[in-house]
């Protein structure tokens, strides 16, 4: 989960907890992808045996994923592992701050359609904000959303999000009830 200034435009939004300069760093997945294809997700994936620690691995395939310089990343700390339950990964985010940013995109066509920053406080604006709803196995899925530009955020990469906004203090009141389509 990279923040920072990413770029010299500030968000739109008027009345935000944090500064409108402040961008988080995603990417598209590839629709090709066997796992959560066309998603939207953070930089990540899975350990190699030669990656010295989590930090390491998160590093590593930010650089892999968007071409980010690792050296210009002050890493803040590791949130508590998450299990996710789709895939049965478990996933220990990475949290931090991109002090000197570098260019980023995409890398490999076959794992990522579009390397992005999101002002946060777009993320936060309530108007951005939503609940995607999928049915699988008879059962019903509700989840946090927020819509990025053109790109909609929801699923794994929404719940952490969310949980990590509510943590801070950051979220303000939206509507629950409002659903988002998911693409098709």
């Amino acid at each position: 989960m990279l923040f920072g200034v990413l770029d010299a435009v500030p968000s739109e939004a008027r009345a935000t907890p944090v500064s409108r300069d402040l961008d988080v760093l995603l990417l598209s997945r590839a629709a090709t992808l066997r796992s959560h294809p066309g998603q939207v997700a953070f930089p990540g994936g899975r350990v190699d045996a030669g990656d010295r620690d989590i930090v390491a691995t998160a590093l590593r395939e930010a650089r892999e994923e968007t071409g980010l310089d690792p050296s210009g990343v002050d890493v803040l700390g590791k949130l508590p592992e998450v299990p996710l339950a789709f895939s049965r990964h478990l996933v220990t985010p990475v949290v931090g701050w991109w002090r000197d940013p570098s260019p980023v995109r995409v890398v490999d066509e076959h794992e990522s359609a579009a390397v992005f920053r999101a002002p946060v406080a777009d993320l936060l604006d309530p108007a951005n904000r939503g609940v995607t709803v999928i049915h699988r196995d008879g059962r019903e899925w509700r989840g946090p959303a927020f819509t990025a530009g053109e790109h909609l955020v929801w699923g794994f990469t929404a719940m952490l999000l969310d949980a990590l906004f509510d943590r801070l203090g950051w979220a303000d009141p939206w509507d629950g009830t409002r659903e988002i389509p998911l693409p098709a």
